[in-house]
């Protein structure tokens, strides 16, 4: 089974030896290249970087490549074949292989992280917390404007405590195809709504933001089938700053957080 996972990277960093994957420098045009393949490349969107995040990687990836199963990963965030690990190497050991790739895809088309529970934040609250509130607000009129096929599995995504995260999936490449087509139509379509000059550095990234619930509202809509699988961060965290963060964001609201 043919299967090419790129691997969303700013910066040098491990990364695992496994022809499965492909280290892409993402937002390389007009940096220093770090010796990884460019998203400034082929047909790609590597200039939007600073608000499209890993996207500018998934775009070079939809365009530039014709493996039958393509994939996303961060450089600290992989599909492993456990939860969490003791230590870092641990981890490593467990990112899965270009095998289990072809006995994971062979249960279903797409694979995605397991979804995330904000337990008592929906995903509109939680993004409005976190996030610029104007965003859903624009997106949500455009879907109903020009997508309206969508509008309900929105109501849905939205009105859930629970979704999948990370711009993270491996999907059979018909399949990837399809969703970028539909994706990237509809955020250069809120780009061109929302002017994003007084966000701050973090919300700056709000078509990624956005893209991570926008892949759910996609799925619901679709009806594909998938499989869930474990994602491990592949360094330590520390579990109480990212819990005070979160219940800051609840209070405050509107807060800034870099996130990992």
């Amino acid at each position: 089974m043919d299967v090419k996972i790129i691997v969303a990277t700013h910066k040098a960093y491990w990364m695992p030896n496994d022809n499965s994957y492909l280290p892409l420098h993402v937002g390389s045009e007009g940096k220093r290249e770090l010796g990884y393949v460019g998203d400034n490349t082929g047909d790609n969107i590597s200039v939007l970087n600073s608000s499209f995040c890993e996207l500018t990687g998934l775009y070079w990836l939809w365009k530039n490549c014709d493996s039958e199963y393509k994939g996303v990963v961060h450089y600290r965030r992989y599909f492993t074949s456990a939860g969490l690990r003791l230590t870092i190497q641990q981890k490593r050991n467990h990112i899965l292989t270009s095998k289990e790739w072809s006995q994971l895809l062979e249960k279903a088309p797409i694979v995605l992280p397991k979804k995330r529970n904000y337990w008592i934040e929906t995903t509109r609250s939680q993004y409005k917390h976190a996030h610029n509130p104007h965003d859903l607000v624009v997106t949500e009129d455009l879907l109903k404007e020009k997508y309206p096929t969508y509008h309900k599995s929105w109501d849905k995504v939205m009105n859930s405590t629970k979704g999948h995260r990370f711009n993270m999936f491996v999907m059979r490449s018909d399949i990837l195809d399809e969703y970028c087509e539909w994706l990237f139509e509809v955020l250069f379509e809120i780009q061109r709504r929302i002017d994003i000059s007084s966000y701050s550095s973090y919300n700056t990234r709000v078509f990624g933001f956005l893209s991570e619930r926008l892949l759910d509202v996609w799925l619901l809509t679709k009806g594909y089938s998938y499989v869930e699988q474990d994602v491990t961060y592949m360094e330590n965290q520390n579990w109480i700053k990212k819990g005070w963060a979160f219940l800051r964001r609840k209070i405050l609201g509107g807060v800034d957080f870099e996130r990992e």
